[in-house]
């Protein structure tokens, strides 16, 4: 699942290199917590959140064909504002 969600997030973002996938799998469920580029952002979220909800989907039907439960969770990676309070 994590491959499969490398490639669609790769595949739509300006900056591939910049995605990283980390999988952390509990007993009963596996989360997949997505970071981009700050500028792809509105590019995986897409309108309304129409992207990152299809990608959920997409997760959880491949999940559910191997009788699991996954959920993927969009980390914010704010670079900007890491930059202001260290150069203050």
């Amino acid at each position: 699942m994590k491959d499969t969600l490398l490639f669609l997030v790769g595949s739509i973002v300006d900056h591939p290199d910049d995605v990283v996938v980390v999988e952390s799998a509990d007993s009963d469920r596996t989360m997949l917590r997505l970071t981009t580029n700050p500028e792809d952002m509105g590019r995986v979220i897409g309108k309304a959140g129409r992207i990152i909800r299809a990608i959920r989907d997409l997760i959880k039907l491949i999940a559910a064909k191997r009788g699991v439960y996954a959920d993927v969770e969009l980390v914010e990676n704010d670079k900007s504002t890491n930059d202001k309070s260290t150069n203050e």
